[in-house]
């Protein structure tokens, strides 16, 4: 605590210094923004001041004017749909109007503001390799959560386990190796769990930025894969109070969700409240038919309170999400194929029948979970001259049940809950010659309790806290930009005796038996990242980026000892573990015109330590069981990860693209035999393509009017984890997918929003290698291993807009 004490007040008393000097002021912006193509007015453009979190919109006659701002230099963003985006600095103490010309999208790659190391910046300006995911491109795509909305980006993978969970994974790495930002905070939802998904409601989330690798340093260590930013909805412009109203179908799995939003900038006071429900029953395919125990219901209320004036900002969120899953066990009936449910005949659990019939049935199966998620965060920004201090103060508890007895189904097994307290302070210095600075302190505070009858994880404390520094300069073409941080993490699990009724008792107690051990284990490590971007030219630019990464082992990798009824097997950690640093290499290359961009993106990265689980057996080959479950155990090795994205969008016409992007990752386990030679749950090569027409732009009925046909190509994976059983070869197969949106105007303005999609339009049957259900039981029926992922699904949404 004396550490971190010490490093805010060398802080704030920069701050008091630099607030003596240069005072904020008052600012103001008026203009018109015209559309390049024949010189119109253009009617709700969207003017945003990111590191303000400031903006307003266009009226009737393509005039905005925004007040009310810091007289400092900072930068805005200027975006309309179907338009390129236009990013400029603005020097508010000496502009006072901007007028822009706004020009029809092509192919060439859009302008986009994203969160960089000293601050706001542009992607092509930014050394490590990322991916933005806009609001239009998750409000087109059909997807059973926030994760699977993304999925198909480049680089992006997903571990799932049925349709409700599904983990993140970057370039080959998963778990606690992908940090999940939201809120402005780490998302603390215990992600060493197979099945623990992320807590967040899919309806919340404006916009995602996705940096792959551990280039980024200020948001803690752990992020080795790289960090998944989800944004919220911007600021509305002030004296604007507007709702809207979402609702979406499909077919597969009966998904209906529907979703509810107010929002309002009253004198800057700031509000924004939103409401999403969400259930699906058993999805399907030609395989399995319904598969039982892979419904969920899903609900979440979040909430935006604020202030905004020249000085800054304060805004206090609040969430709260519940998720109520199915888990898949695969057990299946041998004479029909069909999967077992668990009944109860005369108060007694009897013989388990088979669920054909009741794969449409939206209430929750045996077993299933309950997971909640609540989260209360302050996030304040304070303008200090030309720089800006930063603070974020979150609160985080999350309750993860398992129920699992047929006798008992209110009655849970495994109960987490984990409390955690998420601290960030850091100030943006006053540019020096051209040069940015930022230096900070964060980390947070972890407490564990185990409130079930079950244990899979001790009891535990967690303390966390890292120093950063991090700067950049233009040099004209050349940008460079890079920063070093200091981690130190301290684990304390609680050692915990049961007796032979599997209850807690003190450790003097006659027939205890120790389940888990009293441990204490201290991990410290650096951070750091260097690199640049160049343009060569107008058209060509190209990023190198070396960076050094560092992750301490998570508490079910030091001492899980019991059965996880969500991962069907024994899981065992290992308190000897050292903690992952690795060296990171990127480089990239990229072109953009109006007829065609194109980027390459390459990766090395050697880990040292790559911590992992494999399946135990004897010495004749043979699964340990523990409690009648195959028995997995955490160990660790130096690996070797290659790879890279690449991506074109062709525009003949102009309004057609053609998307093609492609994703490869090598993951190699160092000075090992062919068995054990590949890293577990390294996702196969994949290939996307996108053929979309545009078929009305700027229409008075119909607006931004579109045709999509895709597909999704995973290619065969046989680098796999061979030994002990623990992977097998996943065939390959492709995907074929449809969609087609418009807006529906009236006089200028949206009135509705609609889509319609259709995936996997030839309802094929597959197995992608990152699923977990794919080392199921087996159908003795047909012989098939495993469970096999959605069939064909049909998607419709509508998202009506509503103002005040």
């Amino acid at each position: 605590m004396k550490y971190i004490y010490v490093c805010i007040v060398i802080l704030l008393l920069s701050f008091e210094v630099v607030m003596a000097n240069t005072p904020a002021g008052n600012g103001s912006l008026k203009g018109k923004v015209t559309d390049g193509a024949d010189g119109s007015a253009l009617i709700g453009v969207n003017l945003y001041f990111p590191e303000l979190k400031q903006g307003t919109v266009t009226d009737n006659q393509g005039n905005y004017s925004i007040v009310g701002l810091p007289a400092i230099k900072t930068t805005l963003q200027v975006s309309y749909l179907g338009h390129q985006t236009i990013v400029q600095e603005v020097d508010l103490k000496n502009i006072k109007s901007l007028d822009f010309v706004l020009k029809e999208s092509d192919a060439a790659i859009n302008e986009v503001v994203i969160t960089a190391l000293t601050g706001n910046s542009l992607i092509k300006k930014t050394p490590s390799p990322i991916s933005y995911v806009s609001k239009r491109d998750l409000e087109e795509t059909a997807s059973t959560n926030i994760i699977d909305a993304i999925a198909k980006q480049p680089g992006v993978s997903q571990i799932t386990t049925g349709g409700s969970i599904s983990k993140p994974v970057i370039r080959g790495l998963g778990y606690n190796r992908v940090v999940v930002v939201n809120d402005g905070v780490r998302q603390e939802g215990q992600q060493w769990g197979d099945e623990h998904g992320i807590e967040i409601d899919p309806q919340s989330v404006n916009s995602v930025e996705i940096l792959k690798g551990p280039a980024s340093l200020m948001y803690g260590s752990d992020a080795m894969a790289g960090v998944i930013n989800f944004q919220s909805d911007p600021i509305l412009p002030e004296g604007s109070v507007k709702a809207n109203v979402a609702t979406e179908y499909q077919t597969n799995n009966g998904l209906f969700n529907y979703s509810v939003n107010t929002a309002g900038n009253k004198n800057g006071f700031l509000w924004n409240w939103r409401y999403s429900d969400k259930m699906a029953h058993s999805y399907q395919n030609k395989y399995d038919g319904y598969v039982y125990g892979s419904g969920f219901r899903e609900r979440a209320l979040s909430g935006l309170l604020g202030i905004s004036r020249n000085w800054g900002y304060s805004h206090l969120t609040f969430d709260y999400y519940h998720l109520t899953p199915g888990i898949v066990e695969g057990e299946r009936d041998d004479e029909t194929g069909g999967f077992l449910k668990p009944v109860v005949i005369n108060g007694e659990e009897g013989e388990a029948v088979a669920t054909d019939k009741d794969g449409k049935s939206y209430s929750h199966p045996m077993p299933y979970q309950q997971i909640y998620h609540y989260k209360a965060v302050l996030n304040n920004n304070i303008i200090i001259g030309e720089g800006n201090l930063r603070t974020i103060i979150g609160y985080q508890q999350n309750r993860r049940q398992e129920f699992e007895d047929v006798l008992s189904p209110n009655n849970y097994g495994l109960y987490f809950q984990l409390h955690t307290i998420n601290y960030d302070v850091r100030y943006s210095f006053p540019a020096i010659a051209g040069y940015k600075f930022v230096a900070g302190v964060n980390g947070m505070y972890q407490k564990s309790l185990n409130k079930g009858s079950e244990f899979l994880i001790p009891e535990y404390n967690l303390f966390d806290t890292g120093m950063f520094f991090l700067g950049s300069r233009n040099f004209g073409k050349l940008d460079v930009s890079g920063g070093l941080r200091y981690d130190r993490r301290s684990t304390h699990g609680k050692s915990l005796y049961l007796n032979s009724n599997e209850e807690v008792v003190n450790k003097n107690s006659a027939g205890a038996e120790q389940k888990f051990a009293n441990f204490s284990r201290h991990f410290q490590g650096i951070s750091a990242s260097l690199g640049l971007t160049y343009q060569i030219s107008d058209s060509w630019h190209t990023k190198l980026n070396i960076s050094r990464g560092f992750r301490a082992p998570n508490i079910s990798e030091l001492a899980s000892n019991g059965v996880h009824e969500g991962t069907i097997r024994y899981e065992k950690g290992n308190t000897g573990l050292t903690a992952e640093n690795s060296w990171q290499a990127d480089w990239g290359v990229g072109y953009s015109s109006s007829f065609i961009s194109a980027e390459i993106s390459l990766f090395a990265n050697r880990i040292n330590n790559y911590i992992f689980s494999h399946k135990l057996t004897d010495s004749n080959g043979e699964d340990i069981l523990t409690d009648g479950y195959q028995t997995y155990q955490f160990v660790s090795g130096d690996a070797r990860i290659l790879g890279g994205e690449a991506s074109i969008d062709i525009h003949p016409v102009e309004r057609l693209h053609f998307q093609n992007t492609f994703s490869y990752v090598n993951s190699v386990q160092l000075n090992q035999p062919d068995s054990t030679k590949y890293l577990p749950f390294t996702p196969a090569p994949k290939w996307t393509s996108d053929l979309r027409y545009d078929l009305i732009r700027h229409g008075e009925i119909l607006n931004n009017t579109y045709v999509s046909f895709g597909l999704e190509c995973n290619l065969r994976q046989d680098h796999i984890y061979s030994a002990f059983g623990t992977e097998t070869i996943t065939p390959s197969y492709t995907l074929l997918n449809a969609s087609i949106g418009t807006d529906l105007m009236h006089k200028g303005r949206k009135l509705a929003s609609l889509y319609f999609t259709a995936n996997n339009l030839t309802d094929k049957a597959y197995q992608n290698h990152l699923s977990r259900l794919k080392y199921a039981d087996e159908n003795q029926l047909t012989g098939r291993q495993g469970v096999y992922n959605m069939g064909r699904n049909f998607s419709v949404k509508l998202i009506v807009p509503l103002s005040f």
